[in-house]
């Protein structure tokens, strides 16, 4: 975590519970019961850097990482970019996985080239409609479906919006099925992309698409401070990186003591005040005023309770 910030501020006078996801983002999880289809590809639809697992049908058709393929998706038929094979695909269910159309042509590459102009076109002409409609909201991405007569529209607004007579305007301007979503502020920097306090690319766009819901929890057993300016990404919510590393906390403290622990050691009893699970160092208060840093693997649990070995 970074360090350029001068103090922390003290959480109890600092609500950080709007840090915290309302939105329930989905999070599948493999059971161990599906056995996935061989060959199974990673893809990414590249205007919201969302990933696909997909096969295919017919053994004959070669997928090349780097190349484009025509795939089915929650919008209509589009073009995704092979990032390679999957041989260990986590956290997702059998419905993520399609099954691959076919390998996007020379034809399909120029017609996508073509509807990229056309996204940057279709911009202010949103912008003009939502203003001349006094509506509040923010265009986050435009994007044209290849195989289908429709544009997508993304956009963020803090309330519900009423855009039905919006959506008029822009079938009159377009003369195609128009479609307008709705994301949330982690959605928005997941499509946008950027730099994350840590100096890296946003890990929601260059990591992993799948928002897992994040906790005030995870960061309070990660003995991170709850300053919300160091525990908040760019969108304001917590940082996507605090469930990534979160089941490796938990998982390390199962074999540790916890904090408050009494044992006695070296003719004195100590309490356990604080556990570096990055240090692999147990931090205790003795009660005749010492203070000790112990190295965790010489902590044994014997018949339930902890001791100290030599």
């Amino acid at each position: 975590m970074s360090d350029i910030f001068e103090n922390d501020i003290d959480s109890q006078y600092e609500d950080i519970s709007s840090l915290e996801d309302n939105n329930g983002y989905d999070t599948p999880e493999d059971d161990g019961s599906f056995v996935y289809p061989k060959p199974l590809y990673k893809l990414q639809l590249e205007y919201s850097s969302e990933g696909v697992y997909a096969t295919v049908n017919n053994p004959k058709l070669k997928i090349e990482r780097g190349k484009y393929v025509i795939i089915p998706t929650r919008y209509g038929k589009d073009m995704a970019l092979v990032l390679g094979e999957s041989t260990t695909p986590v956290g997702i269910k059998p419905s993520d996985v399609v099954v691959i159309d076919r390998v996007a042509t020379e034809t399909d590459l120029h017609r996508a080239q073509e509807f990229k102009k056309r996204e940057k076109d279709a911009f202010p002409i949103f912008k003009e409609k939502v203003q001349a409609h006094g509506l509040d909201m923010k265009l986050i991405a435009t994007h044209f479906l290849l195989d289908e007569q429709k544009v997508l529209f993304f956009f963020s607004a803090d309330n519900r919006v009423d855009f039905r007579e919006l959506v008029k305007d822009l079938v009159a301007v377009f003369k195609m099925r128009i479609e307008l979503r709705q994301v949330g502020v982690r959605d928005e920097s997941r499509i946008t992309g950027g730099l994350g306090v840590c100096g890296r690319p946003y890990c929601c766009h260059s990591v992993s698409d799948k928002l897992r819901p994040v906790s005030i929890r995870m960061a309070k057993d990660q003995n991170l401070s709850l300053n919300s300016m160091k525990i908040s990404g760019q969108c304001g919510r917590l940082l996507c990186c605090l469930s990534y590393e979160y089941d490796w906390y938990a998982e390390a403290r199962k074999k540790l003591p916890s904090e408050g622990i009494h044992l006695f050691y070296d003719g004195t009893r100590f309490k356990i005040t604080e556990v570096n699970l990055l240090t692999s160092l147990i931090k205790m208060q003795g009660e005749d005023g010492r203070i000790v840093e112990i190295n965790a693997k010489r902590f044994v649990k014997e018949n339930g309770s902890w001791k100290i070995v030599s």
